[in-house]
């Protein structure tokens, strides 16, 4: 008996510690540090910091994204500024006649979709339709990458780097537009279509057909499947749970903070989220596409037209900032690590923000209409100009003007910096912490539903394209808003963002390797355009 007892109690001891435990801690704060404990150790290799100096540490991810980067720059040359102008008339539909020419699709039907590099089943269909349009596939994608990085990111960067951090993410979303228009060309081309219209595309086919092709098929598919079990993780975390969360704890505080009556009902929020988040998914990416051509010029042009309203109306502080920008770039004082440290810090936001080579926007925009793999890449290299370029640009400035670029504020968090950046723009328009708050929880949301449709495609790739499989990974990702909301998942989340950025690694390997084929890709393209007239 008295063995029995002891067995029973040796049992119940550890619930009855985890109770004692939940009961001072809290449930969420105990799962944080368990989870912590157990992917501490992934989180830490993908976010090692490399010391430079005694001041400088740098994050090693950023050094194949830079060079990356760099190395499309020049060996595209310069695409990313010469093709600027093509650009911005195949998203007008300048270019859209291409599509339905005869002689083209004799040229395609021989050239492209006989070979061993496409999947046999969808040959027929193949390049014959996609599911959104061109400027669809582009607001999709930026939905995903505009967001909280753009506000809460660059007021990070430039109180810890300075007004010169701005310069160096200006740079860094110029070189990234090379990355984008190279991950999106190749999605593309390598995507499978199935017989009902269905796209399925994303650096798990380029990297799987591409590799192949190339006769590196076992390479291919170790990187695919590590880039799909990464984009899923990516999905539920980074792109999902903490968009929520911080949208959720700005309407918390603009609402009254503690006197709020959201305060502790973060689960009511979520559950309002989660349901609107639920009807957009499951019409996948056509409805999804529909929903952000709409939310995404919204947000942006109200964005931007407070941030105008801002720089007008201190039209004489205009010029000291950017003295300011540029000074601060090459010869920045009281910064700790001096000019490497600037550019680090306006590297790093750009490359959270824009996520040029991390691969998931390729994902969007392979769902594009199109026989031209091309023409989307050359879409999708206007992502980070719009995301980087002007967005974060827009925000520093504000914040530069308004005097809140201190070093009294480089230990901020992302919630404090939205913060930080809600009063720069009240310094000039009392009312727009309202509107940034409604932005804020509308650029969580077109995020949130664009992230749905990278996991799902990760999720598909490992377990089929199934209805079954289909509804599993889409009420996961529902519930995991209301936890997101609900909960404090410092270690989760953070976790999740590792994942987000290991994406980078398989997918910069098959950029590199693929790279002739885009240019192959590139030069067809641009024989049509020169062909048409």
């Amino acid at each position: 008996m008295k063995k029995a007892l002891l067995s029973i109690f040796t049992l119940l001891l550890p619930f009855l510690s985890f109770t004692q435990e939940a009961t001072e801690k809290g449930i969420d704060q105990i799962i944080d540090e368990r989870f912590g404990d157990a992917t501490g150790w992934f989180v830490s290799a993908v976010f090692y910091q490399i010391p430079f100096s005694e001041n400088v540490r740098v994050f090693w991810v950023l050094f194949p994204l830079i060079l990356g980067a760099l190395y499309f720059t020049i060996y595209f040359k310069f695409i990313n500024f010469r093709g600027f102008s093509t650009s911005l008339n195949i998203v007008r539909g300048r270019y859209d006649d291409l599509e339905g020419r005869e002689d083209h699709k004799v040229e395609i039907q021989k050239s492209e979709f006989t070979n061993d590099e496409d999947n046999p089943d969808t040959i027929r269909v193949e390049g014959h339709e996609g599911e959104v349009s061109h400027f669809q596939a582009l607001t999709a994608a930026l939905s995903a990458t505009v967001g909280l990085g753009n506000i809460a990111g660059v007021a990070i960067a430039v109180s810890i780097g300075g007004a010169g951090a701005t310069f160096w993410m200006i740079v860094a979303g110029f070189l990234g537009m090379a990355s984008k228009f190279v991950e999106c060309t190749l999605g593309v081309k390598y995507r499978d279509i199935e017989d009902d219209g269905t796209v399925y595309g994303g650096p798990m086919y380029y990297l799987t057909k591409g590799l192949k092709s190339k006769g590196l098929g076992g390479l291919g598919k170790v990187l695919a499947v590590l880039f799909a079990i990464f984009v899923i993780g990516g999905s539920f975390g980074g792109g999902n749970m903490f968009q929520v969360n911080q949208a959720f704890q700005l309407v918390e505080n603009i609402t009254g903070g503690e006197n709020s009556i959201l305060h502790g009902n973060g689960w009511a929020f979520g559950l309002v989220m989660s349901v609107l988040v639920g009807i957009v998914i499951i019409g996948g990416i056509k409805k999804i596409a529909k929903v952000t051509d709409k939310i995404v010029p919204f947000m942006v042009v109200i964005y931007v037209a407070a941030a105008l309203y801002v720089i007008f109306s201190n039209l004489n502080m205009v010029g000291d900032a950017f003295v300011q920008i540029f000074n601060g770039a090459f010869n920045p004082e009281g910064i700790a690590g001096g000019v490497v440290g600037v550019l680090v810090q306006g590297f790093r936001r750009a490359a959270f923000s824009n996520e040029a080579g991390i691969g998931s926007s390729s994902i969007a925009h392979s769902a594009v209409k199109t026989k031209y793999a091309a023409s989307e890449g050359m879409v999708a290299l206007l992502e980070p100009f719009i995301d980087t370029v002007i967005v974060c640009t827009m925000t520093a400035l504000v914040l530069i003007i308004t005097g809140n670029v201190t070093a009294e504020n480089a230990t901020l968090n992302d919630t404090q910096a939205i913060l930080l950046t809600s009063g720069a723009f009240e310094s000039a328009i009392s009312w727009f912490p309202y509107v940034l708050a409604v932005a804020v929880v509308l650029f969580a949301f077109s995020t949130m539903i664009s992230w749905s449709y990278y996991g799902f495609q990760g999720w598909s790739y490992l377990f089929g394209r199934t209805k079954k499989a289909e509804y599993i990974y889409k009420t996961l990702f529902c519930i995991f808003v209301i936890i997101g909301a609900a909960a404090s998942l410092g270690s989760v989340i953070g976790f999740s963002d590792a994942m987000i950025f290991a994406m980078m690694v398989p997918n910069m390997v098959g950029l590199v390797i693929l790279a002739p084929r885009v240019k192959e890709e590139l030069n067809k393209y641009m024989k049509a355009i020169k062909d048409r007239t």
